[in-house]
């Protein structure tokens, strides 16, 4: 969270080009949307294989997003113009096309009326997010906009514990994602910035972060990155 945050400062001072980028998390760990102040207490002590998870506040909003078995994607962007909805469709239309490529189809989700009181990000889909067919959710995302700058980050959920789903929201949450067995992280990753690449015609460069950059990230405030723990 912290570094998405980091790329969009860099991005709005001019200092790095639009970005791409793909995570996973370790340990797993729960995303509060930037305005969602209500939650249970016993998510500050929650386990699993031996491992405490984290809990962190995105610069995003939306709601809770338990980040294990998934992929995140994140974008900074600038320069669309429109609507935060026509703006998500420009941004999503790499992540269907992506996924098209790999034989799965999806569709924009449309948000049930409990959603708002929801505490859960997967349990309900919104017109920002992508389902599958059979109306399971694969992809949520969330946006933040600077001074014409944007962020949109997301989470893909791949290979979802349903013990662990359970554990922090309820059996009732939790939904089954069938995807093809042979669609490896490395796999989904390349068509994803294939679509990426023609989607935006742009040339992307695979690089990672720098010894210097990782510095600046690390040497930032805890609280001015929004990634504190709770």
């Amino acid at each position: 969270m912290a570094i998405d945050r980091w790329l969009l400062e860099q991005h709005q001072s001019g200092k790095h080009p639009p970005t791409l980028r793909f995570y996973t998390w370790s340990p797993p760990a729960i995303s509060l949307g930037y305005h969602q102040r209500q939650y249970p207490e016993y998510w500050q002590h929650l386990t699993w294989l031996g491992q405490k998870l984290d809990l962190v506040r995105r610069p995003t909003g939306g709601r809770a997003v338990l980040h294990q078995g998934d992929l995140t994607y994140a974008i900074v962007t600038s320069g669309l113009t429109g609507s935060r909805v026509q703006v998500y469709e420009k941004i999503c239309e790499f992540l269907i096309q992506g996924w098209r490529s790999l034989g799965v189809e999806l569709n924009y989700g449309t948000a049930g009326r409990g959603y708002i009181h929801n505490p859960n990000c997967f349990s309900t889909a919104t017109s920002a997010d992508l389902v599958l067919p059979d109306g399971a959710k694969l992809i949520g995302s969330a946006q933040l906009r600077r001074n014409g700058v944007i962020l949109q980050h997301g989470s893909i959920r791949l290979q979802p514990d349903a013990e662990l789903f359970a554990q922090v929201f309820g059996t009732e949450s939790f939904t089954t994602v069938l995807l093809p067995q042979s669609l490896s992280m490395e796999k989904i990753i390349a068509a994803l910035i294939t679509a990426a690449s023609n989607c935006f015609d742009m040339q992307i460069e695979v690089k990672p972060l720098s010894q210097s950059e990782w510095e600046e990230i690390l040497a930032k405030p805890i609280s001015e990155a929004n990634s504190q723990l709770i």
